[in-house]
């Protein structure tokens, strides 16, 4: 991995894919509104969607969203790993809406050297909207092309996207399950 050319590329306002613990993404800097416009363009995905937020640590995560304290506890079980909050965001950035936000730690080696190096990354799956997950940069290049400015290369090993869980109230709602049961 380089991150002596991601860092300058996510800075910049490029996408990068990058591999993950569950499938292959494409990432750009969640502050800049023109990277994240990338993303919704690569995807064909409509704007009332809004993209995750993958931190390096549990620590970062608590600055940027309301944990209640039961998805605070999963979030100590669970993370690194593929378990998705939707939290009431503490800070406003380009990635959605501004009641939410879907904050993840990932358990990728790849992916939190470049989180620790660069910060928050917005993130989605490496796919056209509603479509099947990339696997792996070869995936990802194949259908996504030369729209994403670097293809990390690796393979995602879970092959599976995230359980997601809004947790903005005081009873968890399962919004899409995925690897972990809770």
């Amino acid at each position: 991995m380089d991150l002596e050319r991601i860092v300058p590329l996510l800075t910049a306002g490029e996408v990068v894919g990058l591999p993950t613990d569950t499938v292959y993404g494409i990432a750009a800097d969640p502050a800049s509104k023109a990277a994240v416009d990338k993303l919704f363009a690569i995807k064909g995905r409509g704007l009332g969607k809004p993209i995750g937020l993958l931190l390096a640590s549990l620590a970062e995560t608590i600055e940027v969203v309301h944990l209640p304290p039961y998805a605070l506890e999963w979030a100590e079980r669970y993370w690194p790993g593929p378990l998705n909050l939707v939290a009431a965001p503490l800070v406003e950035l380009a990635i959605g809406t501004h009641d939410s936000l879907a904050v993840r730690v990932p358990a990728h080696k790849t992916t939190l050297a470049i989180l620790s190096a660069f910060g928050p990354l917005a993130v989605t799956s490496a796919n056209l909207a509603d479509g099947p997950e990339s696997r792996s940069d070869t995936d990802a290049r194949a259908l996504l092309g030369d729209s994403v400015a670097f293809y990390i290369p690796g393979t995602s090993p879970g092959g599976r996207a995230s359980t997601t869980v809004d947790v903005r109230g005081p009873e968890p709602v399962l919004l899409r399950p995925g690897p972990i049961a809770l």
